[in-house]
């Protein structure tokens, strides 16, 4: 369910929907392995998921994701990022991620790896702490 470009964008980068996970999500390429979590992040919280198969490594990539209809992602935290600059092959994104259900909270915390090929970021795995 996208967003309107003016809405308050669900990565929580401060920017508007429409100037910075919106375009993503509608075929952009991310400049860096962050926005492409940042994006990442929005697609899980939107109810993306053929974007999240789009930008996941095809070494890496199941073949189809059903994600739970019932859990709300509402908050991300950037902890850190090595590498994965415009001009970088590969970056390490670690996070954490704040969700809920009708029943549950919890948070998800993983060091993610990222490589760029052909100009695109792809998310190749992580490790969750």
């Amino acid at each position: 369910m996208p967003l309107d470009a003016a809405a308050r964008c669900p990565c929580l980068s401060g920017n508007p929907y429409g100037e910075c996970c919106g375009p993503l999500h509608g075929g952009a390429a991310a400049p860096t392995a962050e926005r492409l979590m940042r994006s990442r992040f929005s697609a899980f919280a939107l109810g993306l998921p053929e974007y999240l198969l789009l930008t996941w490594h095809p070494r890496t990539r199941p073949s189809s994701l059903t994600l739970d209809d019932g859990q709300r992602w509402t908050r991300l935290d950037i902890l850190s990022t090595r590498s994965g600059g415009p001009f970088d092959a590969q970056g390490t994104v670690a996070f954490r991620a704040w969700w809920r259900s009708d029943t549950e909270r919890g948070t998800l915390e993983e060091t993610s790896e990222f490589v760029r090929e052909g100009g695109r970021w792809f998310y190749v795995d992580g490790v969750v702490a």
